[in-house]
């Protein structure tokens, strides 16, 4: 069956339909994909957490120039939060996600789409006990503050693929070594997924867009921003010949330092692999930032002599 036959939705300002089950979503991408290879379609797929902001809205827009059937799904992830993290606070609004996406995902020009929605015992079966192990690229950044969280993203990511099927798979850059971690799983259990990385997306004043940043306050909101300026600070000293690892994270460093609750990291490592750098930096480098604001625990990165600094002037 073409892609055209898939459910859509019928005027341009209709919501997507919500796919519940495993089964239906199964359903709707083999679909998708359809039988003669003249009429073969292309599922991609966004795995996000819901609050969807604009960021997540440029990648469902990207996933869409890469798919004709594009599935966005909006699933907050209990084994990815530590004990003590935010799970059962973390922004929930399905009916507004759905608005988001519907001028997305019912213009003619953009590819149909569906929203798939489970509940825990739709993705955690009783008696659910298998996780996806993760190695080196687990270990440093996020890995050494935030024990078990990329096993739990990992475990749900490759649940999510094995239900979607073969696809596209866009993912945002902000969350930089998730998208590493994700990427390296998909091949090393050669899963017919391509990961793809899509820059960050930041508002006008140069902070990174989050679904958590709803949680900071006005004043720190402002703080916040230190992140980009600290970003911004090392991108330019790099820019003028910087390559001392330890001098581009003091830049990094020094704004953040100035108004976060707590630093976790300001680490200069490896593109490709999250090796630590020492010395003289070398080859494609991430310059790689959390800290907490108030309660609030935000990162950004940018690739050095790659991304632009976050702030202009």
């Amino acid at each position: 069956m073409a892609p055209a036959d898939l459910p859509a939705p019928s005027s341009r300002t209709a919501r997507p339909p919500v796919v519940r089950s495993v089964a239906e979503l199964r359903d709707l991408c083999t679909r998708a994909l359809g039988a003669p290879s003249s009429a073969r379609g292309r599922v991609a797929f966004v795995p996000t957490m819901g609050a969807l902001h604009r960021g997540h809205l440029a990648l469902v827009e990207e996933a869409s120039r890469r798919g004709t059937f594009v599935v966005v799904s909006i699933f907050v992830n209990p084994t990815q939060f530590g004990p003590h993290e935010d799970f059962s606070r973390y922004p929930r609004n399905l009916d507004a996600d759905l608005d988001a996406l519907a001028p997305l995902l019912s213009q003619a020009s953009h590819a149909a789409g569906a929203v798939f929605a489970p509940d825990v015992a739709e993705m955690y079966p009783p008696g659910d006990e298998t996780r996806v192990h993760v190695g080196a690229l687990a270990e440093p950044l996020c890995g050494r503050f935030r024990p078990g969280h990329f096993e739990g993203v990992a475990t749900v990511v490759a649940k999510l693929f094995c239900a979607v099927g073969p696809c596209t798979a866009v993912l945002g850059r902000k969350d930089y070594q998730q998208l590493l971690v994700v990427r390296r799983m998909a091949r090393d259990l050669l899963l017919d997924v391509e990961v793809v990385g899509y820059p960050i997306v930041r508002e006008a004043d140069g902070l990174a867009m989050s679904s958590r940043n709803a949680y900071l306050s006005a004043s720190e909101r402002a703080r916040a921003l230190a992140l980009a300026r600290g970003l911004s600070a090392a991108a330019k000293a790099f820019a003028r010949g910087q390559r001392d690892a330890r001098r581009l994270e003091a830049e990094a460093r020094a704004p953040v330092e100035a108004v976060a609750t707590s630093i976790d990291y300001v680490e200069v490592r490896n593109a490709e692999t999250l090796a630590a750098c020492e010395g003289s930096v070398t080859g494609r480098t991430v310059l790689a930032i959390a800290c907490h604001v108030g309660s609030t625990r935000l990162i950004d990165n940018l690739v050095l002599g790659e991304d632009p600094p976050p702030l202009a002037s």
